[in-house]
């Protein structure tokens, strides 16, 4: 069971360190310059993306969606919390100090980054019929059509 757990926690802190790297890189490189922040702030959720769609891809290419999608799930959640919550204090700035917008929009905006990679990675997957239920069912019609032949009695 620890095998299944080490791959959702080693997922969630690669979240969590593409977040704490683009609040040192605008932190340290672009202080004061929203414009660049929000470029960094866009970038950084295009990787998020980009890294669960390549992990959507691997883990469904060897699991079930229900397997994989629980773990990827509470992958998102443990990397969500602390990018929400410990992320801002890395860098020095208080998780509530924008206010309640600017953190519920950091939550849409990180839940809709994961959704929309993972959904590609999926996609992506099935497209390609590589995914765990399609190569399941290729096998199956390989052992219906691969039916020895009949020993006719007389």
């Amino acid at each position: 069971m620890s095998e299944r757990w080490r791959g959702t926690a080693v997922l969630a802190v690669a979240l969590f360190a593409v977040n704490v790297v683009a609040r040192l890189v605008t932190r340290f490189g672009f202080d004061g310059d929203d414009t660049a922040a929000d470029r960094v702030s866009l970038g950084m959720f295009m990787v998020i993306g980009l890294v669960l769609a390549a992990v959507a891809f691997v883990w469904g290419r060897r699991r079930p969606v229900a397997a994989w999608g629980a773990d990827m799930a509470a992958a998102v959640g443990v990397a969500l919390l602390l990018t929400v919550l410990v992320g801002p204090l890395l860098v020095g700035d208080n998780p509530f100090g924008g206010g309640a917008g600017t953190f519920f929009a950091q939550i849409w905006l990180y839940l809709a980054a994961a959704g929309v990679g993972v959904l590609l990675g999926y996609l992506l997957l099935t497209a390609l019929g590589l995914d765990h239920r399609s190569q399941s069912l290729k096998r199956y019609a390989e052992l219906r059509a691969s039916k020895p032949r009949r020993v006719v009695r007389r």
